[in-house]
């Protein structure tokens, strides 16, 4: 078989990704924040990006101007001379006698080192510090010390240990009985009920703190822990022999028991969301304002404009590196008005389909997918998926991600849609509204919701409720004078 070399004229069509493009999606993903670290990185790279000066525009000239005086206006604007005459009738020798009395003299030294603030930010203490300080402060042997370091080193942000006796034992290399001896000491540090193996155990060592070893309520945690968390204390009085009221009455006392204990220390810092767009309504109409507060308005600088124009002494690398500069300055700031110019229109179309649920609320969202606003406004499904990802809008109805808008349709009776939202708003109204002894179960709130002109099934009923964090309705029902958990702990 004999080799030969061929030339085919092959014509294809291919996408490519060139860096001003691939930038260009970058930045339309952004959030308002993270944009602005953007833009302060690119003004340190690029000496040719410069931030405008807000100044007054002129008049009749072209708004990009500044305002320049007139000359007749410069005749006006002298400059302002003060002339200090000190008064006749003042009395000088009582003046002098008060002010110049002998008495200490402060100098204040011209450059005085001011104090780093920083130091002076208060820091949360976490779940370690806080079991540590006690570790020490109970001058333990260093044995001691190492088996209470690798006990709080296993413990889980709610105080639970998370590991096994065996387990410290062979991280401390010690014995047993010894990490049980410790342990049983850790136990009684602040939180109380830190340190503990499970809930149960969570919840003995608090009764020991609140001198209850010998009570009705140590006796329910330890032999009838199964009829506590199904609420079955009909059982539990048989059980002990005791009245459904003094039940209720322990039962009382360990729903007030903390089953988290390290929760309180938790290092978790409140997250403060910055919208990036806010929706106002004036009159009939809804204003859309994006947030440009604190957005640098970028601008290419003039001197290396100019110094592009002139014929001077620069070599042809200096040349080629500014205009690379200046494509690239160019392109960031036309990159930046049309991610601004995108997720107006992708807002603006949002505002238009769900102007129902910025006047009423919730209940009137209305079903709403990616395509629905993409060919609204004319643009890719994928476009409109990066506008809406990590932007936050403030409506009248409160601050929501724009993801939030999009969600699937439940069918009513009728053949109409709502949107799955409003169902588990619906769903959170109906719960809220309930009798506490008698909460609704899920098949109920299906013939409810179908009263309601909303068809749907009992299973996705539940799944909304879990999503809410509400326990089913067994676990919901409160006895009469007696305790009550609607949410998940």
């Amino acid at each position: 078989m004999a080799l030969e070399l061929r030339q085919q004229l092959r014509l294809t069509q291919q996408l490519v990704m060139t860096p001003q493009l691939q930038q260009a999606i970058k930045l339309l993903q952004l959030s308002r924040l993270e944009l602005l670290d953007v833009i302060s990185e690119e003004m340190v790279e690029n000496p040719l990006l410069e931030e405008t000066v807000e100044e007054q525009a002129a008049p009749d000239g072209d708004p990009n101007e500044p305002v320049s005086a007139t000359s007749a206006d410069q005749d006006e604007l002298k400059p302002v001379s003060v002339e200090e005459t000190a008064r006749e009738d003042i009395d000088w020798s009582n003046y002098l006698g008060e002010y110049n009395a002998s008495g200490p003299v402060y100098y204040e030294p011209e450059e005085r080192e001011t104090p780093e603030y920083e130091n002076f930010l208060a820091r949360r203490k976490s779940l370690v510090d806080h079991l540590m300080w006690q570790l020490l402060l109970s001058l333990p042997t260093k044995a001691e010390e190492t088996i209470g370091s690798a006990v709080i080193g296993n413990l889980d942000p709610d105080g639970y240990l998370q590991a096994t006796v065996d387990d410290i034992a062979a991280l401390a290399g010690a014995d047993i009985s010894q990490v049980e001896k410790v342990l049983e000491k850790m136990q009684s540090f602040d939180p109380v009920g830190v340190c503990a193996r499970d809930l149960k155990e969570c919840l003995l060592i608090q009764t020991k703190q609140l001198g209850l070893e010998d009570s009705l309520v140590v006796q329910i945690i330890q032999d009838h822990f199964k009829h506590l968390e199904n609420k079955n204390y009909k059982a539990i009085g048989q059980a002990l022999g005791v009245s459904f009221d003094d039940v209720l009455a322990a039962v009382g006392i360990i729903t007030g028991m903390e089953p988290k204990p390290g929760r309180q220390f938790s290092d978790e810092d409140p997250q403060y969301i910055s919208p990036d767009i806010f929706v106002y309504k004036m009159g009939d109409e809804f204003v859309i304002v994006l947030n440009e507060d604190g957005m640098p308005k970028l601008r290419v600088s003039a001197f290396y404009k100019q110094a592009l124009n002139q014929t001077g002494p620069f070599a042809s690398h200096t040349k080629d590196y500014i205009q690379s500069k200046l494509r690239s300055a160019v392109w960031l700031i036309r990159s930046i008005h049309q991610r601004q110019r995108t997720i107006y229109r992708v807002v603006e179309s949002i505002v238009r389909i769900q102007r129902d649920f910025l006047e009423k609320g919730i209940t009137h969202l209305k079903p709403m997918v990616l395509r629905d606003v993409a060919e609204d406004i004319g643009m890719h499904e994928s476009t409109v998926s990066r506008v809406t990802t990590n932007k936050y809008v403030h409506t009248l109805q409160g601050t929501f991600e724009l993801k939030f808008f999009f969600n699937s349709s439940i069918s009513r009776l009728d053949g109409d849609a709502i949107a799955s939202a409003s169902v588990k708003e619906r769903i959170r109204q109906i719960i809220q509204s309930e009798d506490s002894t008698k909460p609704y179960s899920d098949r109920k709130m299906v013939e409810i919701l179908c009263a309601s002109n909303i068809d749907v099934a009992r299973r996705t009923v539940a799944k909304y409720r879990e999503m809410l964090g509400v326990l089913p309705s067994n676990k919901r029902k409160r006895i009469q004078g007696g305790p009550s958990v609607c949410k998940n702990q």
